[in-house]
């Protein structure tokens, strides 16, 4: 089973986007919008760690951390768009293993996660299936969309930059297509700050690089003489989704 993890927070749009990268990262998420929801659940759960935001609409944050301390050592890492260096001392002291201030990056909070699990003796066990959600396969390799991970053949993680990233996407939905330069920036929404004449050629050569065996006789990323680029490979969608964008 995958660890469970609790998130008590009011805003819907925080937890719906926590739960979504934490599920896809591995985990089983609960959320609940408020104190009384958390504590109806606790009663009968028992997750690996608890995500707090330590204003809710029926009780202090800082209150319900110190009632669910009092009877458990479950982790918490406190949520706050407070920031002041009060609030954090005193959410330390009390009760939190880790905080932190809003707006915040989800990635930031999986490392903060991991990192407090470590730290009380668990380890984090990834969902397998949790992180083929939204994944996409091709020639050996494994693009995980959520999380922006490309995978190769031998379980490499290999770094993308944001525009290859989104050029490399592109691709995936448009499989054995011939698609111009032009049509290739259009699709990829390439940031325009970046833009620059043969922007796709050196994009394409990048990511040769990391996906090709031999980059200068390409077997994925094919080129079309006066026409553009082709993504010669089958695409295999690991979920049910209609599309990977």
């Amino acid at each position: 089973m995958p660890q469970e993890i609790l998130i008590i927070d009011d805003e819907p749009e925080i937890r719906v986007l926590l739960a979504r990268y934490l599920e896809e990262s591995g985990f089983q998420v609960t959320t609940v919008e408020n104190g009384m929801a958390a504590k109806e659940f606790l009663a009968t759960s028992q997750p690996v760690m608890i995500i707090l935001d330590l204003k809710l609409p029926d009780i202090d944050g800082l209150e319900l951390a110190r009632e669910i301390r009092a009877s458990s050592s479950l982790p918490i890492i406190m949520l706050t768009g407070v920031g002041t260096e009060t609030d954090r001392v005193v959410g330390l002291e009390l009760a939190a293993d880790d905080y932190m201030t809003k707006p915040f990056s989800p990635r930031e909070l999986l490392a903060r996660i991991k990192a407090v699990l470590r730290r009380t003796g668990q380890t984090w066990q990834a969902n397998p299936e949790g992180r083929l959600k939204n994944s996409v396969k091709f020639a050996d390799w494994t693009l995980n969309l959520t999380l922006r991970e490309l995978v190769s053949p031998v379980g490499e993680t290999i770094k993308l930059t944001n525009n290859e990233f989104k050029l490399l996407v592109t691709f995936i939905t448009h499989p054995q297509r011939v698609l111009s330069r032009d049509k290739l920036l259009e699709l990829s929404r390439t940031d325009p700050a970046e833009v620059f004449d043969r922007t796709i050629d050196y994009l394409v050569l990048q990511l040769r690089r990391k996906l090709e065996i031999d980059p200068s006789h390409p077997k994925i990323i094919k080129t079309e003489w006066g026409a553009g680029y082709i993504f010669n490979a089958e695409v295999i969608r690991c979920d049910n989704s209609d599309s990977p964008e």
